[in-house]
């Protein structure tokens, strides 16, 4: 039934448990799966008092989404299958893009579950995934570990 499992990760704690409900149905249906990470490109800015050019404002989220990748796939079963990706982009749309690009068949995602006007400040990825995805997601609240 799945073969190709979406596993996005920003680095977020609480994490284990999208992986833990990643490996048990990659697992049960002998699934890839695909651990993707995102460096946001939407706070680009070059501002003499930050410090930070646009330069390195891309490598620190590129460097960010490599360390949430390699901490994703520690976190994984020995024996599950796994293919990383890190792509540039806005999360929401490099995770619905990477559906297509690589033929997943689930997505599973971690939520933290904001409310209020946190979540309309912050706004979802999760949720906004959920609503496009041409795919089942499956979401897991990650202050639930």
């Amino acid at each position: 039934m799945y073969q190709h499992i979406l596993l996005p990760t920003d680095g977020s704690e609480g994490f284990a448990a999208a992986a833990d409900h990643a490996a048990a149905v990659a697992e049960r249906f002998d699934a890839t799966v695909h651990v993707l990470s995102v460096a946001d490109t939407r706070n680009r800015f070059e501002s003499p008092s930050s410090g930070l050019s646009s330069q390195a404002w891309d490598e620190a989220e590129h460097e960010r989404a490599e360390a949430a990748v390699e901490d994703a796939v520690a976190a994984l079963p020995d024996g599950v299958a796994v293919e990383t990706h890190v792509v540039e982009g806005v999360p929401k749309t490099a995770i619905l893009d990477a559906v297509d690009d690589i033929g997943v068949d689930l997505v599973i995602m971690g939520t933290h579950g904001r409310t209020g006007i946190d979540h309309y400040l912050i706004g979802s990825v999760a949720e906004k995934v959920v609503r496009k995805s041409p795919v089942p997601v499956m979401t897991v609240r990650l202050d639930e570990y």
